[in-house]
This record gives C-alpha cells, structure tokens and sequence, in this order.
C-alpha cells in the first residue's frame, strides 16, 4: 500500500504523522519512508538516516548551435512554456522556465538544437531505525521541483508498505506526490485557513481518484467547522491529535511523539489499519 500524506498548506503537523506512521509501522511489518518535501525535506531530523547514496537528478533544457541557427522562431512558437525567445537573429534560452519536454528540438528545420543536462538536485537514499528512506534535495535557485519528486518515488518497490510525505500545498510537486497513491492522508487543523486548505487538497485528490482520510491536527482550538465539512463530504476523520504542549516540546527537540510518548503507537497502528479500509 501507498500511503500519501498530505496537505493544502504548510505547518499542519504533515511530516510528524508521517514519521510517527512509519515508526509505528516498522515494528510490525516492512515499511519504507520517502520524503516527497524536496524544497525543505526535514524528516530527517526525526530519524537521524544514514544516506548511502546520493544520484543527481537534471533535466534536459535546449542548447543552440548559433552555426546552424536561421533565427526562423520555430522553437520559440512550439514552446508552451516561453523558455525560448528570438531577439533579433540569436535564440535565448531560459532554464528555469524550461520542462525539457525536447519539444523545441523536434520543431527545429535546420538541427540546430541539442538537448543537454541541466542539474535540479539530488536524491539521497540510506536508512533511518531500521527502514529504508529516501528523500529529495531541490538545489538552492531552481524552481522546478517536480521532477525531483518523481525520482524519489522511483524507490517505491512492491515489498514493502510505502509513506510518502508529500509537499505541502496542491501544485504540481504535491500532485506528482499524490500520484498513484492507494490513499491520501490529509493532515488539517481546525481553523478557517485549516478548512479552506483542506477543500483545495480534497478537490486535488479527487481529481486524481485517490480515496481520502482526514487527521485533525491540534485538536482543541478553533471550531467544529472542519469536522462538519469532512462529515458533509463522506470523509473519513481517522484520528485527532490534541493540541497538547507535551507534543509541542517533543517535536521542538526533534523527537517523535511515539518515543516520547509511547502509548501513541497503538494509535498509529489502528490509524493504518482503518486506512486499509479506505485504499483503492
């Protein structure tokens, strides 16, 4: 099973459940951990992974061969993206805006293009108490991060129950995050921006087909609002985590609630064991 756990917004508590999940879980069968965040990845501050392996992850962007540029501007009219643009008889490229899709390079009459590596960032695979991890690193400039996501979920293999700890927000990163998930656990709070958030990652997840779950993270303040919500759209609420200063403490230190607090871990196993329940 794939879980993916998920928010409409950053700061709900969404890689704590995914770290507590998936200690819980080790215990009990094979797990495997990914940290999908790649622009702030900080799960590993709860686990302390040993990386064994760091593999660069490039995009291909277009490079112009001036000797056999016409200036004609068909690159620059097939590009969706406007990573292209003619400025009197030289092409300029610009990286960032590019998705190395090698559109521009088929448009091309005269062969005047090449496709080289552009490098987005990294992706470091170990181990962390005694469970497979990975997690993505976007480099420091660059603003695609999509295809970092992609390639940290190229180690989710069959054998073992996967947690994705997906990106926050619903843009494309947090979409590639959701793909092909078995369920989305999306973590909210309940407040008005927790409820507005949440909306805008349900309507991700459903147009994806995912099945959801909801978890209601510091439980206690706000209103009921999101709860009638979730009980007026059929959502299931899987757990609610109370806001309670003890919890605050642990994390602020970066230990997992379940060690500091081990009587969480049967909650954690029930809250897989109802998502079996939900997953397609």
């Amino acid at each position: 099973m794939r879980i993916a756990i998920a928010s409409g917004k950053g700061g709900t508590g969404k890689t704590t459940l995914a770290v507590n999940l998936a200690l819980a879980l080790s215990a009990e069968t094979k797990i495997r951990l990914l940290d999908c965040d790649v622009e702030e990845p900080n799960a590993h501050i709860f686990l302390n992974p040993a990386f064994e392996t760091v593999r660069t992850v490039a995009k291909l962007v277009p490079e112009i061969d001036p000797s056999r540029c016409t200036g004609c501007g068909s690159c620059a009219e097939a590009c969706e993206f406007n990573a292209l643009a003619v400025i009197g008889e030289k092409v300029l490229v610009y990286d960032a805006l590019c998705h190395g899709c090698g559109r521009c390079g088929l448009v091309c009459p005269a062969g005047a293009i090449r496709e080289v590596p552009h490098e987005l960032g990294v992706v470091e695979t170990g181990s962390a108490r005694g469970f497979p991890f990975a997690r993505g690193l976007l480099n420091i400039g660059e603003a695609m991060a999509t295809p970092i996501v992609h390639a940290v979920k190229e180690e989710i293999s069959d054998d073992r129950l996967t947690i994705i700890d997906a990106p926050p927000g619903t843009g494309c990163p947090t979409i590639a995050a959701l793909h092909e998930a078995d369920v989305a656990l999306l973590v909210t709070e309940p407040t008005p921006f927790g409820l507005h958030d949440l909306q805008a990652a349900v309507g991700v997840a459903r147009t994806l087909e995912v099945p959801i779950a909801v978890v209601i993270n510091r439980h206690g303040i706000g209103d009921d609002r999101v709860e009638a919500y979730c009980q007026a759209e059929k959502i299931p609420v899987m757990m609610k985590i109370p806001f309670d200063r003890d919890i605050a403490a642990a994390y602020a230190v970066g230990t997992p609630w379940i060690d500091a607090q081990p009587s969480w871990r049967e909650r954690f196993l029930e809250l897989a064991e109802s998502l079996q329940g939900v997953a397609r």
